[in-house]
């Protein structure tokens, strides 16, 4: 299906075809027609599926520059939300439908005066609550509430502050809820704050025809040189390099920085401007590998990865499939490499209990070692509680409102 063939107003048909959309994914297929309707929607789809055109384009066709605040779009981080945002201005903002990036991190004034003329406000929810309390933001125009990486988003502890937002807002509101997983929690919001919802899934992108999944059992001495060698050899065009810690993350994209490699780290350890200039930078393809912590690679749609490395083995069969799906998408061939180490068998071996797919073992190729630069003290490994990229829920700092 083309989005020719759409119901939607033919200057957002003109949009999408400048931006280059032609085919529709199967979760535009599905959610679009839906949401025209007026129905409430549940899509479980991966990131990187479309989702979020998915529901960016019908609402837009509903919303109308001088009739207020329209669209709030609900995101678990601040990196999502710019990305989402992007796309309603990109479809929007030659209209005049105004859109308003609300997290936290930095000055909240501009945001206030960008909400009293915002159509659309896209935002983090403890911030938006923040708005709610100073009563900066209004709701009475409000009619379409998006709820983007749901079960990630109460996965970090958000659900409380979600489930407020929503009773702030009109009881007679369109809700439509993205998530890859439909965890007990997305269902309980499900049951109680959406109205006969249509519940749509998607099937993985990824052709595994087109995978190969490829582990090399090395020593732990070996590993930053056999990907240095790997990245030189194997010529990705993006590849992704995920490691367990935001410090190692930074120490790998150093180092290969240092080898000559054009590589950027991302993690929440990071600034706002840090991270939203690797954004930037991976955006405008001037870097050619993103190192990345898995909670903070969930939220980022990144297209064209050729190659995934897991320099740290993940410790599941859900964290493995999660990494791996970046790559093969769309008909395009992708490689997936698992660096094993001796240290990482006990996760090896969860991966092995949980997933069927085809992994081959492979003698590591003869490298020359690859000098290491000395850690800096914030790349100083340390031992860590609980969860990796953010504390749990009423543990050593309080509630994640109170962390904007």
């Amino acid at each position: 299906m083309r989005f020719t063939d759409l119901r939607i107003d033919k200057e957002f048909l003109d949009i999408a075809a400048e931006l280059g959309f032609d085919e529709l994914t199967l979760i535009q297929e599905r959610c679009i027609p839906i949401i025209l309707e007026g129905r409430d929607v549940v899509g479980q789809a991966e990131t990187g599926s479309g989702k979020t055109v998915a529901f960016v384009l019908p609402i837009l066709n509903e919303v109308f520059p001088n009739e207020g605040l329209q669209v709030l779009v609900l995101t678990p981080t601040r990196e999502l939300c710019v990305q989402v945002s992007m796309v309603f201005k990109d479809f929007g903002d030659s209209l005049g439908i105004r859109t308003a990036q609300v997290y936290g991190g930095v000055s909240i004034r501009p945001q206030i005066t960008e909400l009293k003329t915002a159509n659309v406000v896209v935002g983090t929810p403890g911030r938006i609550l923040d708005h709610i309390g100073r009563k900066t933001i209004d709701f009475y125009d409000l009619k379409f509430l998006v709820l983007d990486e749901a079960d990630r988003m109460f996965d970090m502890g958000f659900i409380e502050d979600v489930e407020e937002i929503i009773r702030n807002t009109p009881s007679d509101i369109q809700t439509a809820m993205f998530s890859a997983t439909i965890s007990d929690e997305v269902y309980r919001v499900m049951e109680r704050h959406l109205r006969d919802p249509v519940l749509i899934k998607t099937q993985a992108e990824v052709d595994p025809a087109k995978l190969k999944q490829t582990c090399y059992d090395i020593a732990d001495g070996d590993k930053f040189s056999v990907l240095v060698h790997l990245l030189r050899h194997e010529t990705p065009g993006l590849a992704l390099v995920f490691c367990a810690t935001r410090t190692e993350s930074d120490f790998v994209a150093r180092n290969l920085r240092n080898q000559g490699i054009n590589a950027s780290a991302i993690h929440g350890g990071m600034s706002q401007n840090k991270r939203l200039e690797s954004l930037d930078r991976l955006r405008k393809e001037r870097i050619d590998v993103l190192v990345a912590t898995d909670v903070a690679a969930r939220g980022l749609d990144i297209k064209n990865v050729t190659h995934v490395y897991n320099y740290d083995v993940p410790g599941s069969a859900k964290e493995y499939i999660h990494r791996i799906g970046r790559t093969a998408r769309a008909g395009e061939d992708g490689d997936a490499v698992t660096l094993l180490t001796p240290r990482d068998h006990d996760n090896y071996r969860n991966i092995s209990r949980g997933y069927e797919g085809n992994i081959s073992m492979r003698e590591p190729p003869s490298v020359k070692r690859a000098p290491l630069l000395s850690r800096s003290r914030s790349e100083m490994p340390f031992k860590r509680r609980g969860r990796r990229d953010f504390r749990k829920k009423n543990h050593g700092h309080g509630k994640r409102r109170h962390r904007r």
